[in-house]
């Protein structure tokens, strides 16, 4: 096989476009890059200049360029005899025929292969399949990006990684990969075929390496074979060993491993705190900012206490990421510095594991809803079972429709075999649990916390001790959870998994599988799906329906970004119920009477056939079936209790997007106070909870959160400690905190003309002055777009570029990754950018807050806590809007100093941080940043001023 990997560069993306730039590199047989070819081609039309931006290729490179038809006579000679390759390959050969036609050639008819496929099937855990983060994830030559030489070679690399990677595969998932590929009639098949091919005349490589079962290649044994940390008959490690030891030690191990290691106060504060907390089963609630170490302040004490008592303290997460973090970062630095064996496994919710018994059922049956997607996203899925020792959705990318796929393979407790599975043993998530149920401490997140509450504390092991890391979320993933949370496509994937058509869906599945059997009841049983599959075909028209029609309710918001969920939103009253409301429940009535006569049908004749059939491979079908049709009564049940509107501690309402419209509709039900709930389901019954966050006091008070998380009482009888812990960081030298006294002043989430206008001039004014390198935070999309078009052109003269939510791009991850990957930009965020973003050193110099983030008080949920508040005589503003604001406000802040050597500025363009009698909250809640307010016009000269003498590097 000799590989021709191609490139071109082009005045746009239509057929109608032109080639500018052509980059062809050539890999032998015995897979030598053995020629790059590159050259300029002159267009018949002017290079657009965002073109020029892209590339870097201009009018004067193309001048004295060959034509078309001159490249093409240097070009179609080496593409003779050659698979073409290409990274996203229908682009070029869109284009490469196009010339060949116009240039009177005939159109090349051999192989063609993408880059694309080869990455996501080879590495399935990349972040970014972007052919720029691929070469710098892999440290490939990449001189110079959108050029199309450089790109042809970067390629040509990644091509050759890819060829390597897959030399080292198992015969059996190459085997099952020329399976999976056979029946699509492409090239990719042509390949595996040959590959395979190559690999079975080879001698038997080395079995030692993979777990062969059924069929497929697995990295890791039994989980059976699991031992616990330590052995169970010999000594405490720890016995005669009290804390302050244990800490010298470690601290003793880290100064060898980290020399840089020095001791922190706060760090050493926490420590302490914690490890009372635990020992006196006491609760505490502790703040530490960022470089505190909290995470190890945490997990040190809780190995000892749990080691020490023989009992499991468990740590909860809000986010997946910070739960990853633990585990890829501070456990292995752990594993080094504690003085014994120790074990922290992490558990998540049960979805995010692989059910590798639907997973072989989907695979051998090819039960594809999108044949193209889903056959590479299987495909990535067997090279990924070779690799992964956890099997957990999160090591995956997922492009496109993965994540539907996913939801078909993924474990739940109503589909589950248990021992009888002959996956039992292999089982993802029972290793999970099995590590979960041996380890020291266990690394979970809220929600799972509270999955395992509503389940009867039946998926967690038991556990009296808590740390809750990012605890400032606890409220909001209480509500969510102990209320009631539906969407349009949950109930959608469940109908259409039981019955899709005559051929896709569980039912169908059974319904083939009886008319082969020669079962004597079998006439009976398919009579029994026909009809359960019409009632099923009728819920979803109703479905739609319904959701159409409340969809058709909701007025749109103009403060968010569009394809937001929150765009359109409304709040349902019980007192008030629209006027369509009979109409809509009568819908509803339907809906729920043909679902109930589906699931009584279903599960009889399940029940009957399983009292008939001794034949396993039918087993997994009928447990499937089961699971699916609880799911359709749950699903039943919540429409119900949401459709009933008649509970007065409840807040319902609705969200939906203009993407998908009715289709993007959810329902929530959620109790308007968690507080009582929250004291007796955790601190009443468990003996100490910590917990932890950059952001839990306001106004150097804790007040806010002792009372909406229920520890009123834990306060007043001592069972409570509070501790905020000093900053580790010098802010008074680190951050400038600047506010432009005469700004002008804004109602509601849109800015005048003369607010925007002296705005743009001023975010622009400083945006020079820290050379780009610069967030700003509006807490209304509507303004974010108002600013967005005349920043751009405001610094169109400079090399800044400026990049918004949601005009740029949907997706924060890709928005951070640009902006740190380009020079001088400035990047514009709206909510999901006020916290969790990390972007450490010069990346980030300036932090721009447009406005205060007071929450929309018209949010449902914002204003029937504030009705809740006023029936208790306090004041919603003070008690609820300015407490949830200064959190916010803290966490916005916290984006800027990341490490002990970051420096950099904050402008609050809001005044009423300065004017209001509720502003000072937000000021002294900030740890400690040299703050000056000034006229706007001196505000400039005085922050290139402060970045000069505190030595921040100019590019």
């Amino acid at each position: 096989m000799k590989f021709a990997v191609l490139d071109f560069e082009t005045t746009g993306n239509q057929s109608a476009d032109e080639i500018i730039q052509v980059g062809l590199a050539i890999i032998e047989e015995d897979l030598t890059i053995s020629r790059v070819y590159g050259s300029y081609v002159k267009p018949s039309v002017e290079i657009p200049p965002f073109i020029t931006q892209l590339t870097g290729i201009s009018e004067e490179n193309v001048a004295a360029a060959p034509s078309l038809e001159e490249m093409l006579m240097e070009l179609v000679p080496m593409l003779d005899d050659v698979v073409l390759v290409g990274h996203n390959v229908a682009f070029d050969f869109n284009f490469l025929q196009n010339a060949l036609d116009s240039c009177g050639y005939l159109p090349f008819s051999g192989r063609i292969l993408d880059t694309l496929d080869f990455l996501k099937i080879c590495f399935p855990s990349l972040t970014s399949y972007q052919l720029g983060q691929v070469t710098s994830h892999f440290g490939l030559q990449h001189d110079r990006p959108h050029q199309a030489d450089s790109d042809a070679l970067a390629t040509a690399y990644v091509l050759l990684k890819c060829l390597d990677e897959l030399d080292h595969l198992p015969l059996i998932a190459l085997q099952r990969l020329r399976e999976l590929f056979a029946e699509e009639d492409s090239d990719l098949g042509w390949f595996f075929d040959g590959l395979c091919q190559e690999k079975e005349q080879q001698p038997i490589q080395d079995l030692n390496s993979h777990t062969f079962y059924r069929q497929l290649a697995l990295k890791v044994d039994d989980w059976t074979e699991m031992k616990p940390p330590r052995d169970e008959s010999a000594d405490n490690p720890l016995e005669g060993m009290d804390f302050k030891e244990y800490l010298s030690e470690i601290r003793k191990r880290l100064k060898s491993i980290l020399p840089q290691y020095e001791e922190r106060e706060p760090q050493s504060i926490m420590f302490d705190e914690v490890m009372n907390a635990l020992e006196q089963d006491k609760h505490l609630l502790i703040e530490a900012g960022t470089g505190t170490g909290k995470s190890l302040g945490y997990l040190i004490p809780s190995i000892y206490q749990s080691v020490k008592q023989q009992q499991k303290v468990m740590v909860s997460t809000h986010t997946i990421n910070l739960q990853e973090q633990l585990r890829e970062r501070d456990v292995p630095l752990l594993t080094q510095v504690i003085p014994f064996p120790f074990k922290a496994a992490v558990f998540k919710g049960r979805q995010h594991y692989l059910c590798l018994r639907k997973f072989e059922h989907k695979i051998n049956r090819r039960d594809f809803f999108n044949p193209k997607e889903d056959t590479i996203t299987a495909a990535q899925m067997i090279v990924w079972l070779a690799q992964t020792e956890h099997g957990d959705d999160e090591e995956l990318n997922l492009g496109g429709r993965g994540g539907d796929f996913w939801e078909t393979v993924s474990s739940d407790s109503d589909s589950c075999l248990g021992r009888s599975c002959p996956w039992f043993r292999k089982c993802y998530y029972h290793r999970a649990k099995h590590e979960a149920g041996i380890a020291d401490v266990v690394i979970t997140n809220h929600s799972k916390l509270f999955t395992d509450v509503k389940a009867g504390h039946q998926l967690l092991p038991s556990y009296e001790r808590l740390v809750i890391d990012e605890a400032h979320h606890l409220e909001d993933v209480a509500g969510k959870h102990l209320g009631l949370h539906m969407k349009y496509f949950s109930v959608v994937h469940t109908l259409t998994r039981l019955y899709k058509d005559g051929k896709n869906g569980q039912l169908s599945a059974l319904r083939q599988q009886l008319q082969s059997s020669g079962q004597e009841r079998a006439s009976d049983w398919i009579a029994a799906i026909d009809r359960i599959s019409e009632d099923l075909v009728d819920v979803k028209e109703d479905w739609d329906k319904l959701n159409e029609l409340l969809f058709a309710l909701l007025p749109e918001r103009n403060d968010v970004s569009p394809g937001d969920v929150g765009q359109y939103v409304l709040r349902l009253q019980p007192a008030n119920k629209p006027k369509e409301w009979d109409t809509l429940k009568a819908l509803e009535n339907q809906i729920h009477v043909k679902i109930s006569e589906a699931v009584r049908r279903g599960e009889k004749m399940l029940a009957e056939y399983k009292e008939d059939e001794s034949d396993y491979s039918a087993d997994s079908l009928i447990t499937d079936l089961s699971g699916l049709f609880k799911d359709l009564a749950a699903a039943r049940d919540d429409l119900r209790i949401f459709m009933n509107l008649n509970d007065e501690t409840v807040v319902y309402w609705m969200e939906a997007s203009s993407h998908f419209r009715s289709k993007s509709l959810q329902m929530y039900a959620v109790p308007v106070d968690v507080s009582k709930q929250l004291k007796e389901l955790f601190f009443d019954k468990k003996k100490s909870i910590v917990l932890t966050s950059a952001t839990l006091s306001v106004d150097k008070s804790f007040q806010y959160m002792i009372d909406n998380l229920g520890l009123q009482e834990d306060q007043e009888n001592g069972r409570l400690a509070t501790v905020m812990l000093p900053s580790p960081f010098n802010y008074r030298d680190q951050a400038l905190l600047v506010i432009p006294r005469d700004f002008p002043s804004v109602k509601g989430s849109v800015g005048d003309a003369v607010f925007v206008d002296t705005l743009v001039q001023s975010l622009a004014d400083a945006a020079l002055a820290t050379h780009g390198r610069m967030l700003v935070l509006f807490t209304s999309y509507r303004m974010l777009r108002q600013v967005h078009e005349p920043l751009k052109n405001a610094l169109a003269n400079s090399d800044i570029a400026v990049l918004g939510q949601g005009v740029d791009s949907g997706s924060r991850t890709k928005l951070i990754r640009r902006f740190q990957d380009s020079s001088a930009s400035v990047l514009l965020g709206t909510s999901s950018f006020w916290e969790g973003v990390d972007i450490p050193g010069d990346a980030l110099t300036c932090l721009a807050i447009v406005r205060l983030p007071f929450q929309p008080p018209n949010h449902p949920l914002v204003e029937a806590k504030s009705e809740l508040l006023q029936r208790q005589k306090k004041n919603p503003f003070m008690k609820l809007s300015v407490p949830q604001a200064v959190i916010r406000f803290k966490q916005g802040f916290g984006r800027l100093v990341r490490t002990a050597n970051d420096r950099g500025i904050v402008i609050v363009y809001d005044t009423r941080v300065i004017e209001s009698y509720y502003g000072k909250y937000f000021l002294y809640s900030l740890p400690g940043p040299k703050m000056e307010h000034m006229n706007t016009e001196k505000m400039v000269p005085r922050i290139s001023e402060w970045l000069k003498s505190s030595g921040v590097p100019a590019k």
